[in-house]
C-alpha cells in the first residue's frame, strides 16, 4: 500500500530561477524544447507520463489505431540531453499565488515562474445525466472505453433476439459536428460499409443508424462555410445522417430526448460538443473567461500577475483579430510555447518581452477515407483526396517519435488498399457503474 508520507518530490534545490509547467501537452513540450536549463531549472508535473497526439484519439476509439501509436514517455522525450529538468507523474492540487507555491499530492513546490499549460475537458454545460452515461473523447483511457463500447454493442447486437434491444446497439449518437464530431461519424461510417460486415456476417448493417448532431445551422463551425458545405456533402455520402439546430435535452444510457419532443434509442453517445478549461484551483474567479479559460494578456501573462503564465487552450488570449481567443487546436499552443521560452530568456537579461503574434497555418479535418477539407492562409479551400494527402501528412508530421510516425503510416497506407482496420479486441469490457446485470454478465463470461 503507497505510504504518502514517505514520497517526496524529490527536486533539488538551485540557484537558477525555477519554471515549473502544469501539463504536458503541445504548449509544455514546445515550451521545454525551447528553454535552455543552463539558465534556468525546468519542472513539469502532469497526471501522466506520455505527451498524446489528441486529434488522432478518434482513430484509437474505432480500432484504427492503437494507443501507443499517438502516444510517447515524456521522459523519453526529454533524456539526459535536456540540463536540469525535472519530470514528476504527480496531480497538481492548486496553486498559492501569494507564496508562490504548486501544490501537489506529495508536497509542495516553489517556484520563480509558473506556466500553466492544463488544456481543456469536455464541456457538458451542466447536464450530469449527460455527463454520466455519455464517452467523451478527451484522454487515451476514454478513447479505449468507447472501442470497447463500440465492440460490444456489435457482440451483443449479433446474440439479442429483442428487436427494440438491438436497435439501441446498432445506433450511434454523435453530439457536436466540430471536427472531433465529424471525423468520428465519417470513422464509423467507414467502418459499418467496409468493416463490420466481414466480421459480423450475420447482421443487417443497413439498420445500423449514425447520428451526427450539431446545435449550430452547419457543420465544421469553425472552418469556412466552403468546407462546411463540402463536409456535409462527404457525411451524407456516407449515410451519416446531419441533424442541425438540434439540442440534447437528455440521455439516461438508453434513450437520447432532443429539445422538441424527438427521441432517439441509443447504447452509444459520444459527446463531442464542446470542452471548457482544465482549471488549476488557488487563482482568482475574476480572471476566469469566456470557456472557461484564463485570461491572459499578449505575453501570455494571466492578468493580474508577472510571473505566471498560460499557454495552449487553457489561455484565453483576446486580439483584434482574435476577440474571442485563439481557435483550439495544436498550433497556437506550439506557438505560445516557444514564443514563451523567448520572453523568459529576455526576462532573465532584464529585456522587454514581446507581444505574441499567432500565425495560422490552416484548418484541416477528415470525413472517411480520402474525403478531407482544408482551410488554408491566402484563403484557399481544399476538399476531397488533395484535402485528405495534405491531412495525412501534417498529421504524420505532428507526432513525436519516429516510431509513432512510422506505425501510423504504414497503418493508414494498409487500410487506404484494404479498407481494413487495427486489432479489434476487447481488452478490457466496459460495463458502466451502475450496471448490475451487466456486470454480472461478464463475471460469468469470464468464469466460464
Amino acid at each position: 500500500m503507497l505510504n504518502f508520507d514517505k514520497l517526496s518530490l524529490n527536486i533539488p534545490e538551485t540557484t537558477k530561477p525555477r519554471v515549473v509547467i502544469i501539463g504536458g501537452g503541445f504548449g509544455g513540450l514546445n515550451l521545454v524544447k525551447k528553454l535552455n536549463g543552463k539558465d534556468f531549472q525546468i519542472v513539469m508535473f502532469d497526471k501522466q507520463n506520455y505527451h498524446g497526439f489528441w486529434p488522432l484519439l478518434y482513430q484509437v476509439a474505432t480500432a484504427g489505431l492503437e494507443p501507443d501509436a499517438i502516444a510517447e514517455p515524456l521522459r523519453k522525450m526529454f533524456d539526459e540531453d535536456y540540463e536540469d529538468f525535472h519530470f514528476r507523474l504527480v496531480r497538481v492540487l492548486g496553486v498559492d499565488p501569494v507564496a508562490k507555491t504548486v501544490k501537489t499530492m506529495i508536497g509542495d513546490l516553489r517556484y520563480d515562474y509558473l506556466v500553466i499549460a492544463t488544456g481543456t475537458k469536455a464541456n457538458f454545460f451542466g447536464n450530469e445525466q449527460v455527463q454520466k452515461y455519455s464517452f467523451s473523447l478527451k484522454t487515451i483511457p476514454e478513447a479505449l472505453d468507447l472501442r470497447s463500447q463500440l465492440l460490444q454493442s456489435f457482440e451483443q447486437a449479433s446474440i439479442t433476439v429483442d428487436s427494440q434491444l438491438r436497435e439501441g446497439l446498432l445506433n450511434f449518437v454523435v453530439v457536436g459536428a466540430g471536427p472531433t464530431g465529424v471525423e468520428m461519424a465519417g470513422s464509423l461510417a467507414e467502418m459499418r460499409k467496409h468493416v463490420l460486415p466481414g466480421d459480423y456476417p450475420g447482421l443487417d448493417f443497413s439498420k445500423m443508424n449514425i447520428y451526427l448532431v450539431e446545435g449550430l445551422d452547419r457543420v465544421l463551425p469553425p472552418m469556412s462555410p466552403e468546407a462546411s458545405a463540402k463536409t456535409h456533402k462527404y457525411l451524407e455520402e456516407l449515410g451519416v445522417n446531419v441533424k442541425l439546430k438540434t439540442l440534447v435535452e437528455s440521455y439516461d444510457g438508453e434513450v437520447v430526448t432532443f429539445k422538441g419532443g424527438e427521441q432517439i434509442r441509443a447504447q452509444t453517445v459520444v459527446w463531442a460538443a464542446g470542452v471548457t478549461g482544465a482549471l488549476i484551483d488557488g487563482l482568482p474567479k475574476e480572471i476566469i473567461g469566456r470557456g472557461g479559460r484564463l485570461m491572459v494578456n499578449e505575453f501570455n501573462q494571466v492578468e493580474g500577475f508577472t510571473d505566471i503564465f498560460a499557454i495552449g487552450d487553457i489561455a484565453l488570449m483576446r486580439t483584434e483579430k482574435y476577440p474571442n481567443g485563439h481557435p483550439g487546436v495544436a498550433q497556437p499552443a506550439i506557438q505560445q510555447g516557444r514564443h514563451l521560452a523567448k520572453n523568459l530568456r529576455r526576462l532573465l537579461r532584464r529585456e522587454p518581452m514581446t507581444k505574441f503574434d499567432y500565425f495560422d497555418k490552416g484548418s484541416l479535418a477528415i470525413i472517411g477515407r480520402v474525403r478531407a477539407v482544408a482551410d488554408l492562409p491566402g484563403n484557399l479551400h481544399l476538399g476531397g483526396f488533395i484535402a485528405w494527402v495534405a491531412w495525412l501528412f501534417v498529421h504524420i508530421y505532428y507526432l513525436i517519435g519516429f516510431r509513432s510516425k512510422l506505425v501510423v503510416l504504414s497503418n493508414w497506407i494498409y487500410r487506404l488498399f484494404t479498407y481494413e482496420r487495427g486489432t479489434r479486441l476487447i481488452i478490457r469490457p466496459f460495463v458502466r457503474k451502475d450496471d448490475k446485470e451487466a456486470q454480472e454478465f461478464v463475471v460469468k463470461n469470464e468464469m466460464s
